[in-house]
């Protein structure tokens, strides 16, 4: 039996809900899997090259992760089409890991929950921002503590579309974790906790007017400032075109604004220009939160 599983990319942090909001979009990683004698990891797609020096352990760690867990001993044959860009802030290591868990969980007969899949991503990943809106869809707020995880996941009502500059400069997870500071200041933290609450409510209730405020942050953004070019100016360019607000996606160096959809192609090339000004090429992508997560799509004997 052969499964297929679909991953969206997605955009961890969101502004202030540093390494607690995800959104999924619409975006997606392909991963086919088999058992076989042995695992082995092949890679196809436009982002093939990239994947196999930075997420080739991760799909077959996670596959193997759930043999392990459910007492099993198969591996598995594995092929993963890259479409989600690597090191860019757009959760392609996540996609990986969901994919491989997703995938084997399917073919071993589904002997884990979908609750304990998703603490198995957050423990390989690191941290859960990323994996939860891979595995669940839609955005998502999680939080972890003694207890586990904790993910509270829903959908916008606000009519938007997301819009991702991508430039041609690759940002380090460990690199842009570097340069936060161990502590900050009161008043930054209290500007983040109030705008994460009003960001999360403004999506809930489809209160446009209040994403821009919203989306700002004072916790992560200006530290990492100086591994993307031009990240302010890309952010005010992005408003200045009419997006109801733009972050840092993930650690970077992606740049992802939310619009309204008859702005999102002007609101695009906004941020492309800014970039290009600054001798960066960047692709752009134009699309929608993902309300789905990790899918099966199919199976064949």
């Amino acid at each position: 039996m052969t499964v297929h599983v679909s991953v969206p990319a997605t955009i961890a942090n969101l502004g202030p809900g540093f390494d607690v909001l995800g959104m999924a979009v619409q975006l997606h990683d392909r991963i086919t899997m088999a058992v076989d004698e042995e695992t082995t990891v092949a890679f196809t797609g436009p982002r093939a090259a990239a994947l196999g020096t930075v997420s080739r352990p991760l799909v077959a760690r996670a596959a193997e992760a759930v043999a392990q867990e459910a007492g099993r001993r198969e591996r598995f044959r594995i092929t993963v089409e890259c479409a989600v860009p690597v090191a860019r802030g757009l959760g392609s290591s996540a996609a990986s890991v969901v994919g491989g868990l997703v995938a084997a969980n399917h073919l071993l007969g589904g002997p884990l929950p979908q609750e304990r899949l998703l603490a198995l991503a957050a423990g390989i990943e690191g941290h859960p921002d990323n994996v939860a809106p891979a595995l669940l869809g839609g955005v998502v707020a999680v939080v972890a503590d003694e207890e586990g995880l904790h993910p509270a996941r829903f959908l916008p009502r606000a009519d938007l579309d997301v819009v991702v500059a991508v430039p041609e400069v690759t940002v380090a997870t460990a690199e842009a974790r570097a340069l936060l500071p161990e502590t900050v200041p009161h008043a930054d933290a209290v500007f983040n906790v109030g705008r994460a609450a009003l960001l999360v409510a403004a999506l809930l209730t489809g209160e446009e007017r209040l994403l821009r405020p919203a989306m700002r942050d004072r916790l992560h953004q200006p530290y990492r400032a100086r591994l993307v070019p031009g990240l302010p100016e890309v952010l005010a360019a992005a408003e200045a075109a009419g997006a109801y607000g733009a972050v840092l996606a993930g650690s970077g160096s992606s740049v992802a604004a939310l619009a309204p959809p008859e702005r999102s192609e002007g609101v695009g090339a906004a941020m492309v220009d800014v970039f290009a000004r600054r001798g960066i090429a960047a692709e752009l992508l134009l699309t929608q939160v993902d309300p789905h997560g990790a899918v099966v799509h199919e199976e064949m004997s």
